[in-house]
C-alpha cells in the first residue's frame, strides 16, 4: 500500500497526525532547512525536490517529487511530511530511509518549512 493511499484510508499515524510546527518560518529557519536539504535530500529528489536527484534515479519506486506537497494545506501536510521524514518508505516498499535519529525535531520542522516555502520558488526551474 502506498502511504497516500494509507493516509486516505486511515490517516496519519496517531503520533504524528496533531504535530505542528513549532515557530514562525523565519529566514534562519529556511536557511537551516535549505542545508537540511541540501545535506540529506537532494542525492534522490534533486535541488528543486522534483525527484530528480542523481542517485534517485536508480530507484524504484523513484523519489517522491515534493512539488504538490508545496500546495497542501499546512495543517495537512505538516504531519505527513514529518512522519514521511520520521519513518521513511520501507514499510511502502521505497527506499525512502528514516530521519527520525538522523535530525532532531527542529532540523525536520525546518526543512518542512524550507520545502513548503520554497518550491513555489523553484518550479520554474524544472
Amino acid at each position: 500500500m502506498r502511504r497516500q493511499q494509507r493516509v486516505m484510508m486511515y490517516g496519519i499515524p496517531a503520533p504524528y497526525a496533531a504535530l505542528r510546527g513549532p515557530s514562525a518560518n523565519t529566514s534562519g529557519k529556511l536557511s537551516r532547512g535549505a542545508g537540511v536539504f541540501r545535506q540529506h535530500c537532494v542525492a534522490c529528489h534533486g535541488p528543486s525536490g522534483f525527484g530528480t536527484g542523481a542517485a534517485g534515479r536508480q530507484l524504484s519506486p523513484p523519489p517522491a517529487d515534493l512539488e504538490w506537497l508545496a500546495r497542501m494545506p499546512s495543517n495537512r501536510s505538516g504531519p505527513y511530511m514529518y512522519w514521511t521524514i520520521a519513518e521513511g518508505g520501507k514499510q511502502f516498499g521505497s527506499a525512502m530511509p528514516s530521519f527520525k535519529k538522523a535530525l532532531s525535531p527542529r532540523e525536520t520542522w525546518s526543512v518542512i518549512a524550507y520545502v513548503r516555502d520554497g518550491l513555489g520558488d523553484r518550479q520554474n526551474s524544472r
